[in-house]
This record gives C-alpha cells, sequence and structure tokens, in this order.
C-alpha cells in the first residue's frame, strides 16, 4: 500500500466535510480516505489516501467519475498538491 497526502482547496469546507462523495468514489477504486481541515479556518484541506498503488491513484483521478466527484464537493482542482509517502 501506498500512503499519500492531498492538499487543496474547497468552496466550502461544511459541504465538503459532509459529502459521502469522496469516500465512495475512493472505496470503489480500493482505497481508503482520512479528512482534515484547516483548524483556522480558511478553504484549505486535505485527505490521506490508502491506495494499493500510484497506478491506481493515478488511474482512478484521471476518469470522469472523479472530476464529477471533485465538481459535486466543491474542490479547486488547480490547487491541488499530492505528496507520496518517502
Amino acid at each position: 500500500m501506498e500512503t499519500v497526502v492531498a492538499l487543496h482547496e474547497v468552496e466550502d469546507v461544511d459541504h465538503w466535510l459532509a459529502s459521502p462523495k469522496r469516500a465512495e468514489f475512493f472505496g470503489e477504486h480500493g482505497m481508503s480516505v482520512r479528512t482534515f481541515r484547516d483548524p483556522e479556518g480558511s478553504n484549505r484541506v486535505g485527505v490521506i489516501i490508502e491506495t494499493p498503488d500510484m497506478e491506481t491513484l493515478d488511474k482512478a483521478l484521471g476518469g470522469e467519475d472523479a472530476a464529477q466527484a471533485m465538481k459535486h464537493d466543491g474542490v479547486r482542482p488547480e490547487t491541488l498538491l499530492m505528496l507520496v509517502e518517502g
């Protein structure tokens, strides 16, 4: 398993936190995800993704269902920063 930290901005943090789309999307692709928010109240959020490998994650994020889930959750894709463990 690979562990990835992904940081990005969202339109509405409360909506993003309450949305089931993220867990559904990652679960359907065999991954798990944990969510984090900025305690200072900005629109910056993050996730820790457990993925079988980077190829699986890259392929999943390139799909139309990823774009739809991000749009539903108000993710600003241009702000995405991904860090890989190790």
